[in-house]
C-alpha cells in the first residue's frame, strides 16, 4: 500500500495538486480541534464544522483524549496556543467510538499473540509506565469529553483566556451535541 501511495504522490506533485491546499502554519480561525483518529471523521469532521485547509489545527488520537496533563495531545494544544495563535479549543469525541470500553487486558492478549513477551511488558511496567492507564479507554463518552475539557482548561500552562468547549459528533450525520 505504501508503495502505491508513493507512486500517487509523484503524480500529485507533478500535476501541482497541492496548489489548492497552500496556506501558512497559522490557523485562520485561531482554532484547535482535539478529536479521535477514527477514519469516519477524516473528511466528515472538517466538513461538518465548515473547516477548510488552513482554518484550524486538528489534533487526533485514539479517543480524542488528554490522558495525562503532559501527554502529546496536551503538548500540541500548548504549542497551538503559544506558537500558533490559537484562542479557542474544541474537544470533539464521536458516537460509536472504538476507544469506549478499550482496555489493556484486551490489548495484552493481542500483543502476546503477536510476539510481545510478558518479560517486555514487565520491563515497561518497572520503568514506571502504567499500561493499564495508558491503554485504557473510557466507559462514558460525555464524561470523557468533560474530563478532557477540564484537564485542558485547568492545565497550569494553559492561559485562562482560552475558550475550551466539548462536543460529541455523530459519526454518521456529523451533527454536533455540546457536552
Amino acid at each position: 500500500m505504501i508503495d502505491q501511495i508513493i507512486e500517487y504522490n509523484k503524480t500529485f506533485v507533478a500535476q501541482k495538486g497541492y496548489e489548492k491546499f497552500l496556506t501558512d502554519k497559522y490557523p485562520d480561525k485561531k482554532l484547535a480541534v482535539l478529536s479521535c483518529m477514527d477514519t469516519r471523521l477524516t473528511e466528515l469532521l472538517p466538513a461538518a464544522l465548515g473547516l477548510k485547509n488552513g482554518d484550524a489545527k486538528i489534533i487526533k488520537n485514539a479517543g480524542g483524549l488528554v490522558i495525562a496533563p503532559f501527554d502529546s495531545a496536551m503538548r500540541s494544544l500548548i504549542v497551538a496556543v503559544y506558537e500558533l495563535g490559537v484562542e479557542e479549543i474544541m474537544v470533539v469525541a464521536h458516537s460509536h467510538c472504538g476507544a469506549c470500553h478499550m482496555s489493556y487486558d484486551h490489548f495484552h492478549h493481542q500483543m502476546t499473540e503477536r510476539g510481545v513477551t510478558d518479560d517486555t511488558l514487565d520491563t515497561i511496567s518497572k520503568c514506571g509506565i502504567d499500561l493499564h492507564h495508558w491503554l485504557e479507554g473510557f466507559k462514558d463518552t460525555p464524561t470523557s469529553v468533560r474530563k478532557t475539557v477540564e484537564t485542558v482548561k485547568t492545565h497550569p500552562l494553559m492561559p485562562g483566556d482560552i475558550v475550551v468547549r466539548g462536543f460529541i459528533i455523530d459519526s454518521e450525520t456529523g451533527e454536533l451535541e455540546e457536552v
